[in-house]
């Protein structure tokens, strides 16, 4: 494992580079080393990193293990995810300082609002950027759930509604504009 000629030299305290340290590996570890191998700490140092190195790389060559079957679904999932994060929301700051939030920052903390609320689960939010209020930066959001049919309290809609609103202004810092509650799903519990 030659490293890249294209890449600067290392240089070590005792005149040698990590290149030439890498090279004789080979020639230590048979026992041929020469004085200087012997008795430089600063090579002894960068041999014993190298031989964790040529470890590790030997490990990975030799690893056989499968990804698990939602491997790509998960990577797939993230890269959407980055993609998502590129929507934001402004904060209110005082200028000249911005500061922003991902819409999707946003849906997750709207998202863990509504699960507080006894038999209810939320399942998906879209949150959008709205007009500002009072110039406050305003979002407008439609929070998709799914409702126990056994759990749910009558006024749980409403509940939703408060948990949501509160957490968009005092956790988040903006205002709602407009929430449209969907109910997605119906569960057992």
């Amino acid at each position: 494992m030659a490293m890249n000629d294209a890449a600067a030299r290392y240089a070590l305290p005792c005149g040698r580079d990590v290149e030439d340290v890498w090279q004789r590996l080979g020639i230590v570890d048979a026992g041929h080393a020469d004085s200087h191998d012997l008795n430089c700490p600063h090579c002894t140092a960068v041999r014993q990193s190298l031989r964790k190195l040529r470890a590790a790389v030997d490990e990975l060559v030799h690893d056989t293990a499968e990804p698990s079957v939602d491997f790509v679904g998960r990577i797939m999932s993230a890269v959407r995810a980055e993609v998502r994060r590129r929507d934001m929301v402004p904060l209110p700051t005082t200028p000249p300082h911005q500061a922003r939030i991902s819409e999707q920052a946003i849906a997750s903390v709207l998202r863990f609002a509504a699960d507080t609320v006894t038999g209810v689960r939320a399942r998906g939010c879209r949150v959008q950027v709205a007009e500002s209020i009072d110039d406050v930066p305003a979002i407008s959001v439609e929070l998709s759930i799914a409702i126990s049919y056994r759990s749910l309290d009558p006024d749980g809609y409403e509940l939703v509604r408060e948990r949501v609103a509160g957490a968009v202004s005092a956790r988040i810092g903006v205002r709602l504009a407009k929430l449209d509650i969907v109910v997605a799903d119906i569960f057992d519990a």
